[in-house]
């Protein structure tokens, strides 16, 4: 099975790091430091190599490195099953982020082309308890990986939902105003239901066919409205027959926009939003293991995996079982946590990164197992 890897990885003026220049193999990468230290920085910076804003979901302005704030840049190499490409973010004080890959400007949505980024953050260990927005957001990563076109999709249909609602809010009653901008919905809003039904699939499979010592989680999407219109004919009568009660609450109330994803705790049948808080974080670990393994299986390489604070709620005996599953997976997976012993299971079976903040500057240091 072929690799896909970055190295050579370089950050200027990024957050809390001046000047970083990390050259890192295929193996694990375990990044440890105290809290505020600038980790979760570093493993940021690596999911810029994937499309969207990154696992903050930041803007470019956020991203730069203060108080000097004279933009930033980061750049590496990909290795992976379509070659080696030298890739590079940028942005100037207040611009918007440029891409460049081997030297020519690209937009954002050729990085899913050659690579596939997949992430476990803090914040995500609320997925199963908080609203149906965050889930959605969830799904469609996941959906991302699988179907690069997906997120030209998304934007196609958010784009004309955009304008639809703008009708709705000035009151506009003439059907005619409609039509176009509804059927754009419908063609688009039926792709993103199919890609992530299809996802769900793949992931059910994945989970099903591996022996792990993470729980598995049955998925199933459903609407808050109690009905999501799948095929682009059902989709358009949906609209057209909504239009109605849209105008009343000022916004589109039908649609893959209201979907969300409910997950089950599958050996005891339990919603996952019931479960314990070590039962939703091994669910969620379960899902994004599962992700990488149909990956693998359908580009011929897994993913780069970026798992932040991935220790918390994790007992020694899974946590060891989490590194095994990432070893035999074969994933570059950028880990982050508080102290070095969080990683003692991988041995010499991934390198190490120590982070400490002086002065309100970031610096990084390779360390031996």
């Amino acid at each position: 099975m072929a690799e896909l890897f970055l190295s050579d990885l370089t950050l200027s003026h990024f957050r809390s790091h001046r000047l970083v220049r990390l050259s890192v193999d295929t193996r694990p990468v375990a990044i440890f430091g105290p809290n505020g230290a600038g980790k979760t920085n570093l493993i940021e910076a690596v999911s810029l190599f994937s499309p969207g804003r990154g696992l903050r979901r930041a803007s470019a302005q956020d991203m730069v490195r203060r108080p000097e704030a004279l933009g930033w840049k980061v750049s590496g190499l990909l290795h992976g099953p379509s070659g080696t490409h030298e890739v590079a973010f940028a942005s100037e004080a207040g611009a918007a982020r440029q891409v460049q890959i081997d030297g020519k400007a690209a937009p954002q949505t050729t990085l899913a082309r050659i690579a596939r980024v997949l992430w476990l953050i803090p914040s995500m260990d609320r997925l199963w308890i908080e609203g149906p927005e965050g889930r959605r957001r969830f799904l469609d990563r996941m959906t991302l990986s699988f179907f690069p076109d997906h997120a030209q999709a998304v934007l196609d249909y958010e784009k004309a939902m955009r304008e639809r609602n703008r009708l709705l809010k000035d009151q506009v009653r003439d059907g005619r105003w409609y039509g176009a901008l509804e059927a754009q919905m419908a063609r688009a809003g039926a792709l993103i239901h199919a890609n992530r039904a299809a996802s769900i699939a793949r992931l059910d499979l994945a989970q099903r066919d591996a022996e792990t010592a993470f729980p598995s989680a049955t998925l199933e999407l459903v609407s808050t409205e109690g009905g999501l219109p799948e095929t682009e004919t059902d989709l358009a009568e949906a609209l057209s027959e909504s239009r109605f009660r849209d105008l009343a609450a000022g916004r589109t109330l039908v649609g893959p926009h209201r979907a969300d994803l409910y997950g089950v705790f599958a050996a005891k049948g339990v919603p996952a939003s019931d479960c314990s808080t070590g039962e939703q974080k091994a669910l969620l670990i379960s899902l994004i293991l599962a992700n990488g393994r149909a990956l693998a299986a359908d580009i011929g390489a897994p993913p780069i995996l970026l798992l932040d604070e991935v220790s918390a709620h994790l007992d020694a005996c899974r946590r060891a079982a989490l590194y095994d599953e990432i070893c035999a997976m074969g994933a570059q997976a950028w880990m982050t946590g508080t102290g070095p012993e969080l990683f003692a299971e991988l041995g010499d079976r991934a390198q190490r990164i120590e982070v400490t903040e002086r002065e309100g500057e970031s610096h990084v240091s390779h360390r031996a197992a």
